[in-house]
């Protein structure tokens, strides 16, 4: 299979330049290491490209997130109660907490992280949401989720739908479920799963998508791609494996094992033009963090995370807990990579827009998947 023996090849010949080195003299007092660094050259260019940075500012951004990453948790125990979410502020670099009490604030802003008063708690927003969630949704609303900045639910309707009977009827009961702010969209959110056409996908039938990550015995991908026991081929029609599990719409995630002399390796393909990016874990980055995205058919784009949690309602059935990126996709792209800096984040489910005037795409969350059915993340 051609990915695997060009990174079969690479690897080998990272193998034979350590057995050189080692070989080789050595100081008494050698140099450290030099530092790793946070991205691949392609990563850092995608980041360049479609988020507007310099390299330096790339650089900045991702060392900004890594650190936001480590300390979202230990602000959130800070605020305890007064917890009302979380995000990176872009101009600062910092984690900015919402705190419903000026006490925890202070508290919050101990651990570091910024802290902004406001007027409801995560607890109480996420209720609001689920009893939203319990709302039949015309085609007219395409998503909602909880704004943290704002304190509310953010329903996105479609903006040409937005004066439809269902559409208002929805967004009344809404606004009865808790503090609701409406918004509009271009376009109404569809999966990106294509009909066969040439490239490095998989296959299920006629359906074409993109592999997300890795795991132990397999990979993890979208569910909207295939059902439990379908079988799935690879870019070159060799036999790969089945679906072992399957969830859409309510979830989109799925898993498939590997065999037939395929094997699975801890990295984000570049398809052939843009190197490899080594996957090291799946810590979550907060919402405002840089992300970039490969798929099968535009390979990699990058944008920012804009939501969490977010309840997409596609024309087969709302999907929930999804989380909500500026980066473009299209078809094909289903089940691709979510990945901030080495870090795993998500497979793609859908979105609205294209890769030429942009977009909106969601991808679901990597741990709640590995979670679900007992996996483990295959990591450098």
């Amino acid at each position: 299979m051609r990915h695997a023996t060009l990174l079969r090849t690479g690897l080998s010949a990272l193998l034979v330049i350590g057995a050189w080195t080692a070989a080789g003299p050595v100081s008494a007092s050698a140099a450290p290491a030099p530092a790793e660094p946070p991205a691949s050259a392609a990563l850092l260019s995608a980041m360049q490209r479609d988020l507007g940075l310099t390299e330096k500012q790339a650089l900045t951004r991702l060392a900004d997130e890594k650190a936001a990453t480590a300390l979202e948790k230990k602000a959130q125990r800070a605020a305890g109660s007064a917890f009302g979410g979380s995000w990176l502020d872009a101009k600062s670099g910092k984690l900015t907490v919402a705190v419903t009490t000026a006490e925890k604030a202070e508290a919050v802003r101990a651990t570091g992280a910024g802290a902004r008063l406001v007027e409801h708690s995560a607890k109480s927003l996420d209720a609001a949401k689920a009893r939203i969630d319990a709302l039949k949704a015309p085609s007219g609303v395409s998503s909602w989720h909880v704004d943290p900045a704002t304190s509310r639910v953010v329903v996105n309707v479609v903006a040409a739908e937005q004066t439809d009977n269902d559409v208002r009827a929805f967004v009344t009961k809404a606004r009865k479920a808790g503090p609701v702010t409406v918004r509009t969209t271009a376009e109404a959110p569809q999966t990106f799963a294509a009909g066969t056409v040439g490239g490095d996908p998989y296959y299920t039938g006629n359906v074409r998508c993109s592999i997300g990550f890795s795991v132990h015995g397999g990979f993890v991908t979208a569910g909207h791609c295939g059902g439990t026991g379908q079988q799935v081929r690879g870019w070159d029609n060799s036999y790969i494996g089945n679906f072992q599990g399957s969830s859409f719409p309510g979830d989109d995630y799925a898993w498939v094992n590997v065999g037939s002399g395929w094997w699975t390796v801890p990295v984000v393909l570049g398809w052939g033009t843009v190197p490899d990016q080594l996957v090291r874990g799946s810590n979550e980055a907060p919402i405002g963090a840089s992300i970039c995205r490969s798929g099968s058919t535009t390979r990699w784009h990058c944008g920012r995370v804009l939501a969490k949690n977010e309840t997409v309602n596609y024309s087969q059935g709302a999907v929930h807990q999804m989380t909500k990126t500026s980066v473009c996709a299209q078809g094909g792209d289903s089940g691709g990579s979510f990945i901030s800096g080495d870090q795993a984040q998500g497979v793609t489910s859908g979105g609205w827009g294209n890769c030429t005037s942009g977009g909106e795409t969601w991808y679901q969350p990597i741990n709640e998947i590995l979670n679900r059915y007992g996996l483990r993340l295959h990591t450098a």
